[in-house]
């Protein structure tokens, strides 16, 4: 204070006049920088908005392509994997009575039939009684001991039917493989594969051709189950009727025996 006292009017003025000449160029500098930083954040904005837009669009594209490869793909394996076929319905080969046979009823055009009846395989030859089941899609053989194997580049099944008459008699057929049925049963968890053949049979006066799975019968009541695959727009079942149809005499004395129930018991 003394010696700012000491100073002239002229020597304070200059001391004043230069310090605040420091002060305007320490504002200056400083507002300098500010102006570039703001400068260098709308660059870096800028450039963050452009990799965002960049992306962006990437993104679309991947998102675009993957959908085409999805397309592609689901197509290749439509092309390649042929649904599931139904099983043929059963086409009559003929049905015409014999002249010593009185003709089996019929009700509009379709065979009336019991719950059993007496049913005759062309091959081998032996007439079976069988069980007429609505609840079963395809219709069963009892066959033991089936065997697969290859013909002339064809898929084959070998198996032995039981001759009727008799108690332990086996005959062995061989027959095309029709295709292999998933059969899963009520007491077990597990699928069973079982062989499906076709064999042309007669119920009365009716001559057919079907699918019948080879399974293991010998503990069942019949031989054979007739199921909806024959019964389709071909018969109709009186549940409160047993044998309503007869065989032509060609086909009951061919053989000269027949495979009922208590056969199959004995």
């Amino acid at each position: 204070m003394r010696a700012l006292r000491t100073l002239t009017p002229l020597a304070l003025a200059t001391a004043v006049g230069m310090l605040l000449a420091g002060c305007s160029g320490s504002l200056l500098v400083k507002q300098d920088d500010l102006n570039t930083l703001k400068q260098t954040e709308t660059v870096q904005t800028g450039e963050l908005r452009q990799l965002s837009e960049d992306l962006k669009a990437h993104h679309r594209g991947m998102v675009r392509n993957n959908n085409e490869n999805t397309r592609a793909l689901i197509e290749t394996i439509r092309e390649q994997i042929k649904p599931p076929s139904c099983p043929k319905r059963p086409q009559p080969v003929c049905s015409a009575a014999s002249s010593n046979t009185p003709s089996s009823p019929r009700l509009q055009g379709m065979l009336v039939v019991g719950q059993l009846e007496k049913v005759h395989f062309l091959e081998p030859g032996f007439t079976y009684e069988a069980r007429v089941d609505t609840g079963a899609e395809t219709s069963s053989l009892d066959a033991r001991n089936v065997t697969y194997f290859e013909r002339n580049g064809e898929d084959w099944v070998r198996f032995d039917v039981p001759v009727p008459g008799t108690k332990d008699k086996l005959k062995t057929l061989e027959r095309p493989l029709s295709r292999n049925a998933r059969i899963i049963q009520a007491s077990a968890d597990d699928s069973e594969r079982r062989a499906v053949v076709e064999l042309q049979f007669a119920i009365g006066d009716h001559l057919q051709k079907a699918e019948f799975t080879l399974s293991n019968r010998k503990a069942l009541s019949n031989t054979v189950l007739i199921g909806r695959n024959i019964l389709r727009d071909v018969m109709l079942v009186d549940v409160g009727k047993e044998f309503a149809t007869k065989l032509p005499a060609k086909f009951s004395s061919r053989g000269g025996q027949t495979q009922t129930a208590k056969d199959a018991q004995q």
